[in-house]
């Protein structure tokens, strides 16, 4: 099998999977894992696919950066029911942390309880939503402010977690991938998150299905450090049953 018949079939089982996996294609086409990682080279090359750890895909994994009065449009259905799916775990909690990010911020517009919780945050707006709220305290985490997120992260940020345990932390993410973990398109803001997460006694990752099998540049934690996943009923199967199997709680938000 020359190399054009190679890569008709490698865009053929492309087409119908949506995805391919370098060991896979090297027991199908009968030619070592180094002949097929060049085949996946050249074909990206050529804008026909994008490499991913192992194989490629038909779907970019690279999250990218976008604005969050930008991001607040995409898919706001499925981040309210993710939100309502989220209020069932703030429980007995007298202290909570929400992240910055869209879907996150979803849970800040529907909390009104009915008794006193202080609400820990570097994001701007989810203050300015509970600042005025009855029975929410906020605690405002300071530093430099970023433009595209709206919330504050950096080593003064920080600091300010330094002497703070809390019970739960919502936390958005832009990618989850089963080996690169949890991540996030702002570097700066990366840091952050993985301090919160190491404060807080339970981590609830925000997420619709969109988020699944991509990557952005800032990784945050390990699936094994997450306790819940809320996402929408988008997800695979399997997807659930690997996150369960790693021990974390998955929720179809409905």
């Amino acid at each position: 099998m020359n190399i054009t018949e190679r890569h008709q079939l490698i865009l053929q089982e492309l087409q119908e999977k949506g995805k391919v996996d370098i060991q896979e294609l090297s027991e199908m086409l009968q030619v070592s894992g180094v002949t097929i990682r060049k085949d996946l080279k050249l074909l990206e090359e050529k804008k026909l696919l994008f490499r991913t750890k192992g194989g490629g895909s038909t779907q970019n994994p690279y999250a990218i950066e976008r604005p969050i009065n930008e991001k607040e449009f995409i898919r706001m259905e499925e981040k309210k029911k993710i939100a309502r799916a989220a209020m069932e775990l703030i429980g007995h909690n007298d202290s909570i942390i929400i992240g910055s990010g869209t879907t996150v911020f979803e849970l800040a517009r529907i909390l009104h309880p009915s008794k006193h919780i202080t609400v820990i945050t570097p994001a701007l707006k989810v203050a300015l939503e509970l600042c005025n709220r009855p029975n929410v305290d906020v605690l405002q985490i300071g530093g430099l402010i970023h433009q595209s997120s709206s919330a504050a992260a950096g080593s003064f940020a920080e600091r300010l977690l330094d002497d703070i345990s809390c019970g739960v932390l919502f936390v958005g993410v832009d990618g989850i991938d089963p080996e690169f973990g949890l991540s996030i398109t702002n570097l700066a803001e990366a840091s952050l998150n993985m301090k919160m997460i190491g404060l807080a006694q339970t981590v609830v990752v925000m997420a619709d299905s969109s988020k699944f099998d991509r990557r952005g540049i800032g990784r945050i934690c390990s699936l094994e450090q997450v306790d819940y996943i809320l996402t929408d009923n988008q997800v695979d199967s399997a997807t659930v049953q690997m996150l369960q199997d790693r021990g974390v709680k998955v929720i179809l938000a409905s």
